[in-house]
């Protein structure tokens, strides 16, 4: 359940972060609101997550979640460059999170 809540902590943190881009700098109420309500209750999850998953490796499957899709979310919805290269890293991020859910160890 942990890593349930750990990976829909991750898509919010996507959700806010691309929110942000929204918000216009916080000038705009219902994208603010919103991006506001991701980033609160993305941290509420990671924290419960926490509670049961080693902090180092739910902080960084939850900040590279949040990484690698705004980063894919920045280039289908604000266009911007992609390149071979960073599609190697970015694939690298999704091995990274892969690689530490699965040495995690079973109990988690």
């Amino acid at each position: 359940m942990a890593w349930i809540l750990l990976i829909v902590a991750g898509l919010l943190e996507v959700g806010w972060a691309i929110g942000l881009k929204y918000t216009e700098g916080f000038t705009r109420l219902v994208p603010s609101v919103l991006t506001g309500l991701a980033i609160v209750t993305s941290m509420v999850l990671l924290g419960t997550a926490a509670k049961t998953l080693p902090i180092g490796t739910a902080y960084a499957v939850w900040v590279g979640i949040g990484a690698l899709g705004a980063a894919v979310l920045g280039v289908v919805l604000f266009n911007e460059a992609i390149s071979p290269l960073r599609m190697l890293f970015l694939g690298m991020l999704l091995v990274s999170i892969i690689g530490l859910k699965a040495t995690s160890g079973a109990g988690h």
